[in-house]
């Protein structure tokens, strides 16, 4: 019997204990990432004028850098969180002065390129980054922004194939067009712990991956980044694109 998003224990969820393990010391393959998303960006937003998009991070748990990396093209933007602690700790970390020293090494990558080098990331991201409670099945078509984020949500919430399918559904459709987008799974994850709990997972690899996120992509490039942070998966798959102009409801 598959665990589904709704069986798992996302109230009990520890941010603490998840920043820990993943981000309190830089693991090189999200620096890698960071630099990704930010020539992503930076080559997207090359003709657009800075602080004018509305941005979105959905599932954005406990990680500030996908947040991070938009803040030199964005006038606002929006952390969609489900579970209530990573909700609490996101509240904490955007008040202002909020943001704390876990995501310094985050900015100094981002501030390789010239765009970000005018932003104080602290007291940027206590202006424009606002934290909403909201279940991502909720959003499909319901508001649309112009860059959106979203990392370890669709794969990372339920090990049914349907409920994956939706989830990046969803994150697609509340794109505008030609909405700038960056989409990371877990390569083929078995599930992850956090604390004392178990929280389930759909098994994505590349092909998979790029078949989920086709109907809805242009200009879409997959990183296949082979390097694990934990037992039970096999790398991480970074999805880069822009938004098209239809409407898909596969």
């Amino acid at each position: 019997m598959m665990d589904r998003n709704a069986d798992a224990p996302w109230s009990k969820f520890d941010p603490e204990v998840y920043v820990d393990n993943n981000y309190r010391t830089p693991l090189e393959v999200d620096l890698k990432i960071v630099r990704l998303l930010r020539d992503h960006f930076g080559r997207c937003f090359a003709a657009t004028a800075p602080h004018s998009a509305r941005g979105v991070d959905v599932g954005a748990g406990a990680n500030l850098y996908p947040a991070l990396s938009m803040l030199p093209w964005c006038e606002k933007v929006l952390l969609l969180e489900y579970a209530p602690p990573n909700v609490a700790y996101l509240e904490r970390q955007t008040s202002p002065g909020g943001l704390d020293a876990t995501w310094d090494a985050f900015w100094n990558e981002l501030r390789g390129a010239p765009a970000y080098r005018d932003v104080d990331p602290r007291s940027t991201v206590g202006e424009i980054v606002r934290v909403e409670r909201a279940n991502l099945f909720d959003l499909d078509g319901q508001r649309r922004w112009d860059v959106g984020t979203m990392f370890f949500v669709a794969d990372s919430m339920s090990e049914c194939p349907e409920e994956f399918q939706r989830g990046v559904r969803c994150f697609m459709n509340a794109l505008n067009p030609s909405a700038p987008f960056a989409v990371a799974f877990m390569k083929e994850s078995q599930g992850y712990q956090v604390g004392e709990h178990r929280y389930p997972a759909y098994r994505v690899n590349e092909s998979r991956a790029r078949e989920s996120l086709t109907p809805y992509a242009a200009e879409l490039e997959i990183h296949d980044l082979q390097h694990t942070v934990r037992p039970g998966h096999e790398g991480i798959l970074l999805a880069l694109g822009r938004r098209n102009s239809a409407i898909a409801t596969p």
